[in-house]
C-alpha cells in the first residue's frame, strides 16, 4: 500500500510540480493528485514509473507516514527571492535527514539537547548567556559543528541542489536540527552555524518571529557576538585598524574579514568612514564573495563520523542503511558532509556518543 504523503515528499525533494511529475512519469495530473490526497492508490506499474521519475526506490513509497519538519518553525537563511520549490526541496531533504537521525537514535545514545531557553534578551546578551552556559568564556569558538553536536543539535549538510539556501534550523519536537550549506568557505559556514544557533535559542519560544528581516538581523548579531566576543575583539584589535591588520586578526576567531570588519564597527573600533573604506578595499581584494588564503579544513560532523566508524566493523554497508530508509545511497551521502565512509555497523551492543569536556567520544 502506498503512503500518499511520501509521494508528495519525494516530489518536493526533486523540486517538481504535479504537472512536471505527470510529464516525467507519464501519469495523468488528476491521477497524481488523487494519489497524493489518498483518494486512490496507484497500481504497482504506476508506482514503478513514479519511482523512476523521482529517483526513489519503490519501497520508499510503501513506508510509514513521515514526520515532516514543521514549515512554520523553520528559520531560513536564504536569498529573499529563493523560489518556494527550492525551499520545499531543502525542507524535504531535511525531513529525510531527520529520518536518518531516527535510525541512528535507535542504535546510539546521542547528547541530550542543551540549549537554554532565553526569553527575549538582545542578541549580544543571548550570545554571552550561551557562552557562559557552555563554559566558553571569551575564548574563540572551537569547531562550530562539533560544538553544536556536543550540545545536542543534530547537524546535517544540505544537498548540492539546495545551494540557494545557505542554512536553516528548526526544532522537531524537543530536538534541534541545523542544516548547513557546506559548499561555502569555511569561515562563512562557521558563521552560518552560529547564525542558526541564534535562531534556535532566540526564536524557539514563539515570543519572537523566527523569519523575516528582523529575525535575520537578530541571528546575525548573535552569530557575530558568539564568534567574536566583545572582550576578545577589544583586547586584540586596535581602533582604526588597517585592512592587513583585519586580515591577520580574522584568523584568531576563524571568521571572514568582512564579518570582523562589521564586528569592529559595531564595537566602535571603526568609524563609519573607516568601515566603508575597509569594506570597499576588502571587496576590491575579493573578500566580499570569497576568502582568499582562508581556512581550508572544513568543519564536518564528529557525531556522524564516530557513528559510522563505530558501526563499520559489523559490515553493514551504507547502502544497507539507505535500503532501510527507503532512499538511494547517494541521497544518504548528501546528508553526511561528504564523508567517504562506505560501510556501517549494524546490530550488537548499543554504543553511546557522550559529551565530556566539550568533546565527543564513542563508548562501547
Amino acid at each position: 500500500m502506498v503512503t500518499p504523503s511520501r509521494i508528495t515528499l519525494a516530489r518536493k525533494r526533486r523540486g517538481l510540480t504535479l504537472a512536471e511529475l505527470s510529464k516525467h512519469a507519464g501519469v495523468s495530473l488528476q491521477s497524481l493528485s488523487n494519489y497524493e490526497t489518498g483518494r486512490t492508490s496507484p497500481r504497482p506499474p504506476t508506482v514503478r514509473r513514479i519511482a523512476v521519475a523521482l529517483d526513489f526506490p519503490e519501497q520508499f513509497f510503501r513506508g510509514q507516514e513521515v514526520d515532516e519538519l514543521p514549515p512554520d518553525g523553520i528559520s531560513w537563511r536564504a536569498r529573499t527571492k529563493t523560489p518556494p520549490r527550492v525551499l520545499d526541496s531543502a525542507r524535504a531533504a531535511g525531513t529525510l535527514a531527520a529520518q536518518l537521525y531516527d535510525w541512528i537514535d535507535e542504535r546510539f545514545r546521542l547528547p541530550d539537547p542543551d540549549l537554554p531557553s532565553l526569553g527575549k534578551p538582545d542578541p549580544e546578551t543571548a550570545a554571552e548567556m550561551v557562552r557562559t552556559r557552555w563554559g566558553l568564556g571569551n575564548a574563540p569558538a572551537p569547531n562550530m559543528v562539533h560544538l553544536l553536536e556536543a550540545h545536542g543539535v543534530r547537524v546535517f549538510s544540505l544537498p548540492p541542489d539546495s545551494l540557494e539556501v545557505d542554512a536553516f534550523a528548526v526544532w522537531r519536537g524537543s530536538v534541534p536540527f541545523a542544516f548547513l550549506n557546506t559548499m561555502k568557505t569555511v569561515e562563512r559556514s562557521r558563521f552560518d552555524a552560529a547564525h542558526e544557533l541564534g535562531h534556535l535559542v532566540m526564536h524557539a519560544s514563539g515570543e519572537r518571529p523566527c523569519t523575516g528581516p528582523e529575525a535575520e538581523r537578530q541571528a546575525n548579531d548573535f552569530a557575530s557576538a558568539f564568534l567574536m566576543p566583545a572582550a576578545s575583539v577589544l583586547g586584540h584589535m586596535p581602533a582604526g585598524a588597517r585592512v592587513d591588520q583585519i586580515i591577520e586578526g580574522k584568523r584568531i576567531w576563524k571568521v571572514s574579514a568582512m564579518a570582523l570588519t562589521y564586528r569592529m564597527h559595531d564595537l566602535s573600533l571603526l568609524t563609519d568612514w573607516q568601515y566603508r573604506s575597509i569594506c570597499a578595499e576588502l571587496s576590491a581584494r575579493g573578500y566580499r564573495t570569497d576568502e582568499p588564503q582562508g581556512l581550508t579544513r572544513r568543519e564536518s560532523s564528529q557525531i556522524l563520523t564516530k557513528v559510522f566508524q563505530g558501526l563499520r566493523s559489523k559490515g553493514v554497508h551504507l547502502s544497507d542503511v539507505a535500503d532501510q530508509l527507503g532512499v538511494t545511497t547517494e541521497e544518504v551521502k548528501k546528508m553526511l558532509f561528504g564523508l567517504t565512509v562506505t560501510s556501517v555497523e549494524g546490530g550488537g551492543e548499543r554504543p553511546s556518543v557522550n559529551r565530556a569536556n566539550g568533546a565527543l567520544s564513542l563508548v562501547r
